[in-house]
């Protein structure tokens, strides 16, 4: 499986407080952005595969709320997971 829970531990602990830190806009935006990426590289190979594209588009509008969330209250947090993760506005 491509992402397991030490995958997951991994991401919280670079992005988040800590390791069990779930709750925060990095983490989550961090975390979509690992998801997206995967799935970009299936959708390359899986043309056709309109349900993973679905799901894709899902997790990058909620990756998206969270972003505006974040830049919403403290736009310094935002720039720097916007530079951490090297995502386009």
């Amino acid at each position: 499986m491509y992402l397991d829970s030490e995958k997951k531990k991994e991401i919280f602990e670079k992005y988040g407080t800590s390791s069990t830190d779930t709750g925060s806009p990095e983490s989550q935006i961090a975390l979509f952005t690992y998801r997206i990426s995967h799935l970009t590289e299936h959708l390359k190979e899986n043309k056709k595969d309109h349900n993973t594209s679905r799901a894709m588009k899902g997790l990058i509008g909620k990756r998206r709320r969270l972003l505006d969330y974040l830049m919403k209250k403290d736009i310094e947090r935002y720039r720097s997971i916007i530079s951490e993760l090297n995502i386009r506005r």
